[in-house]
């Protein structure tokens, strides 16, 4: 079309596809960094062998191209459009079609069921839940976070009054790490989410998975809440895979957004130690 910028529906499928592949096998130079800062930090024996052998997991994935756990998730993908970009064939269905591919040639597990209670399997892990957000510009970027269910059976939300104040939500985060306890396969990545509505704390807690680690908030506020939740949920004492120790998560990423006066949603959401997602920008 006259003075847009044309991406091709096999564009979009075909990197979608490779970023399917990459996530579940390959994970990020950040979350490598941080296992290797806990596992020299991990002062139970036990604990350090078991991150010992999480690194040696990831190294035998990414050099053979095979899947890092067995549960390779539903694909989650967050997507950033330009409003100078036409999509000829589909933004969709070409996401679609590249998680098909990418689960099928990367023999990746299919998970997906494609009613939620008669519980089929639709065979090729379609569809991804997919998040738009259109900005200025002609670039089109692509995240793709497959979402295993150990960690995300473990999310919580709850819709504070806003005379809770900040204590409530920190007793929130930490209770819900510790109710989860082994499930989620420690250490893990904790987003949270606070305000919005009761969907918006949500996206946000999911979206709070992707930032790199180590990255805090700029709000110098949010980010001292960070690291407090962060030392608290490790002096809980689970441990690799719940197994004791001081690294039960490695980090903790709070994103906010405006609410409204009567309320104060929050919401939590887990990753496992393998924290998948990876990027593209077409």
């Amino acid at each position: 079309m006259p003075g847009l910028r044309t991406i091709t529906f096999e564009q979009i499928a075909s990197a979608v596809e490779g970023l399917c592949i990459k996530a579940n096998t390959q994970i990020g130079a950040d979350v490598k960094e941080a296992l290797e800062k806990a596992h020299a930090a991990e002062a139970s024996p036990l604990g350090k062998t078991i991150i010992g052998h999480i690194m040696e997991n990831n190294a035998i994935a990414e050099t053979e191209i095979v899947p890092i756990c067995q549960d390779t998730g539903m694909a989650v993908v967050f997507v950033t459009i330009g409003q100078e970009v036409f999509v000829e064939g589909g933004l969709t269905d070409a996401i679609n079609e590249g998680v098909r591919r990418g689960y099928e040639k990367g023999y990746l597990r299919k998970s997906v069921v494609k009613d939620p209670l008669i519980r089929v399997n639709t065979g090729d892990n379609t569809p991804a839940v997919i998040h738009y957000d259109i900005v200025p510009g002609d670039k089109l970027h692509i995240m793709v976070a497959p979402k295993g269910f150990g960690s995300e059976n473990m999310s919580q939300l709850k819709m504070f009054k806003p005379a809770d104040g900040v204590e409530a939500i920190k007793k929130f985060v930490i209770e819900a790490v510790e109710k989860a306890g082994p499930n989620p396969c420690p250490p893990i990545v904790v987003g949270v989410g606070i305000g919005g509505t009761m969907e918006k704390a949500s996206f946000l807690a999911k979206k709070a998975l992707l930032r790199h680690i180590g990255h805090h908030s700029e709000k110098e506020h949010i980010a001292a809440l960070e690291k407090e939740l962060l030392e608290k949920i490790n002096n809980l004492g689970i441990g690799p895979q719940g197994l004791g120790g001081n690294t039960t998560a490695l980090t903790v990423n709070v994103e906010t957004y405006p609410t409204h006066i009567a309320g104060l949603p929050c919401a939590v959401n887990i990753n496992c130690h393998v924290a998948r997602h990876t990027e593209i920008e077409l």
